[in-house]
């Protein structure tokens, strides 16, 4: 392709360099292979999971009825002390929590250094079991928030 028109000015067409696509080529994400050990794993933490909820469901009520008694009770007393027992059993349960979203999110980082694909079923374990940890940790501080002040 010429780049002059009649040699006195130059084309006003791309040149050949112009028209090249110089874009990434599309490359397809990678697809998680189905991995039932990793499958195992994740429903044996979900599990946990939904034990340690439970117990935290029984302690919460624990806590709250032990907080109430103990508001306006003088630090020491032996209401008081119950109630941060409880509080106390409280952070325990929820420290399991933590500990079992800890656990996946090392297995999604291993799988991660390995080069190996995002595993979905793995993501979306930690981010239930990471929010589950968070409610804990938001209702434990509101009790202590209420036997505080």
């Amino acid at each position: 392709t010429s780049t002059t028109t009649d040699g006195s000015y130059p084309a006003l067409l791309p040149r050949p360099i112009e028209s090249r696509d110089d874009a990434e080529p599309a490359r397809p994400d990678p697809v998680a292979i189905p991995d039932s050990t990793l499958d195992a794993r994740i429903s044996q933490r979900r599990e946990a999971a939904a034990a340690a909820a439970k117990r935290f469901q029984t302690a919460i009520s624990i806590a709250e009825s032990r907080v109430a008694v103990a508001r306006g009770a003088p630090v020491g007393s032996e209401a008081w002390v119950a109630a941060q027992t409880a509080l106390a059993d409280l952070d325990a349960i929820r420290g399991e929590t933590v500990q079992l979203v800890t656990d996946l999110e090392e297995e999604a980082s291993a799988r991660a250094l390995a080069g190996s694909p995002a595993y979905p079923a793995l993501n979306a374990a930690i981010d239930a079991i990471a929010h589950q940890a968070l409610t804990q940790a938001d209702r434990a501080k509101t009790l202590e928030g209420a036997l505080a002040g």
